[in-house]
């Protein structure tokens, strides 16, 4: 019983490969170098990742934020397509940074899995090295563990951990909004990286072909949309009274998170056209349009609550960077228990 173990590598009888660990590094070092700037001290494969702050905050706050990707990881496996995955957990925490107006630093992510594959780690990094370049921020370390026995049947998870920093006179909060502000929807690229438990047993459960299903999954896996350097631009021209994040919980549940509790927010629905696949989910789940709005972002992956006066050049602004956005609703006094009325 003994003799597979005390032969050879012990370590990798047991289902740990530490050459497999280094062969990762090694094919990774590129990647991860080209996030990092002059803040960076030191190189991968130490202890820890030092980054010196610059000198231009007068009260600097530090933000953190640490995220995962559910069970999106899971569909990207079964389809095989990991060339967004690792974008997907750079997003959900640089854009929860990016809410009260930090920029965003460094970022660190945790890989585990039953067995490393090195060429599908590899991917994955890759991907969170290039979202952390359009980021702007630098990876500057991570964890690969592999965990037989924990993980089963190859599986892999993915989390994140991201550090920013904001001047503190410039935290963007919540009492800020006013009757009367307006809200400027910004489009997603797809689910992002939420709802995939129930998006999966749509799936699953659809009677469509097999080259169908696949097309679906290429689609729902497109990587979540990057908002850090749309919104810092924004930042320098613009006043900003508040900012949320339409991740899990969907519209319903994240836009009270960004207004003071005697506010409520008017939608108004047939301000943006639902994308595809929404109406897909929606149907073929038989899903109602207010769980919809409850899990589901609907196409609306951010969204900014300005000054009425200045919402039209906000507006422009935002389409001159590429991305589509909708002014979706207003800012009213609340007058019954819903936070969220659609229209």
């Amino acid at each position: 019983m003994t003799k597979g173990i005390i032969e050879n590598d012990p370590y990798k009888s047991a289902g740990v490969d530490i050459e497999a660990g280094e062969d990762l590094i090694n094919k990774i070092k590129k990647d991860v170098a080209l996030t990092h700037n002059h803040n960076v001290l030191g190189n991968i494969g130490g202890f820890a990742g030092m980054y010196k702050l610059d000198k231009e905050y007068e009260n600097p706050v530090l933000v953190s934020c640490t995220d995962g990707v559910g069970t999106k990881v899971a569909l990207a496996q079964e389809f095989n397509n990991l060339q967004g995955i690792g974008q997907d957990l750079v997003a959900m925490c640089v854009n929860d940074l990016i809410v009260c107006g930090a920029k965003p630093l460094f970022f660190l992510d945790y890989f585990a899995s039953s067995k490393l594959i090195v060429d599908e780690a590899t991917q994955v990094i890759k991907s969170i090295s290039d979202a952390c370049i359009e980021s702007g921020c630098a990876l500057l370390g991570g964890e690969t563990a592999e965990m037989p026995g924990h993980y089963v049947n190859n599986n892999f998870d993915l989390a994140g951990f991201s550090v920013g920093c904001v001047e503190e006179s410039k935290i963007i909060k919540s009492k800020n909004v006013v009757p009367g502000n307006v809200l400027i929807g910004i489009e997603s690229s797809g689910p992002h990286s939420n709802g995939f438990s129930l998006i999966r047993k749509i799936l699953n459960e659809s009677d469509i072909s097999i080259s169908e299903k696949k097309d679906i999954a290429n689609k729902l896996l497109m990587p979540t949309n990057l908002y850090p350097k749309l919104i810092l631009d924004l930042l320098d021209s613009f006043k900003i009274n508040s900012i949320s994040h339409i991740t899990g919980g969907g519209l319903t549940e994240n836009l009270p998170r960004s207004i003071p509790k005697n506010l409520s927010i008017e939608i108004q629905t047939n301000s943006w056209e639902v994308p595809e696949i929404f109406k897909w989910l929606s149907s073929e789940g038989n899903i109602s349009v207010n769980n919809m709005h409850r899990i589901f972002n609907c196409g609306i992956g951010m969204v900014l609550i300005v000054e009425e006066d200045e919402s039209k050049e906000i507006s422009k602004k935002i389409s001159s960077l590429n991305f589509k956005n909708f002014i979706i609703g207003k800012v009213k006094e609340k007058t019954q228990n819903n936070s969220v009325v659609f229209l």
